[in-house]
């Protein structure tokens, strides 16, 4: 493979390794840079997210959204990372892992973001191929589920590029910015040819 990828386990979570980024659970030292890159983002971000609260970016808000990842974590419900320059040590982004199912399905759903100054660089791509084992290998799913709006061409060209398959329209799946919005939906498989 073009890049090495390792696994460890930390107390504070699990840290996955890529082509140029690493992935870890946020920490609470991580709030100021957090805070600086999703404000200097928010135009850039707001048409593909849920619509932004006005206490998005307090430390408070930020608290509890700690907790509830640590809270998914520990019972294998889903798993949060930041992303980061694997050189500079500089937040890129963020990448979920959200609804893992076991059972008959053993499934997930991928959903990310990168900081408008980091977009259009390969960042996000890498940070997705790193994760992608950590679903298959690690968590041991079966699947590996993404949506993103039909305009999102990045999100589209992206997950085409790591090897998801496209598999139908979800109609009005998300609340996007405040609106119902139809998303195409996209899979990968566990024995899927990875790019």
């Amino acid at each position: 493979m073009a890049f090495l990828r390792s696994i460890s386990t930390p107390d504070t979570g699990p840290e996955v390794h890529g082509d140029g980024v690493s992935l870890r659970v946020p920490q609470i030292s991580d709030y100021a840079d957090w805070a600086e890159l999703r404000a200097q983002s928010r135009d850039f971000l707001t048409p593909w997210e849920p619509a932004w609260t006005s206490s998005e970016l307090t430390r408070t808000s930020y608290r509890r959204r700690l907790k509830y990842y640590a809270r998914d974590m520990r019972e294998d419900l889903g798993y949060a990372f930041f992303m980061f320059d694997s050189e500079k040590d500089t937040l890129l982004g963020g990448l979920t892992l959200s609804n893992v199912r076991r059972g008959v399905t053993h499934a997930c759903t991928l959903g990310y973001w990168v900081g408008a100054v980091h977009s259009g660089q390969g960042k996000m791509t890498a940070g997705v191929k790193a994760a992608i084992p950590f679903v298959f290998d690690t968590l041991r799913l079966h699947r590996l589920e993404a949506a993103c709006l039909p305009r999102n061409e990045a999100s589209i060209k992206l997950l085409d590029r790591v090897g998801f398959t496209r598999e139908g329209l979800a109609r009005r799946y998300l609340k996007i910015n405040g609106i119902w919005q139809d998303h195409v939906t996209y899979a990968l498989l566990e024995d899927d040819v990875r790019r």
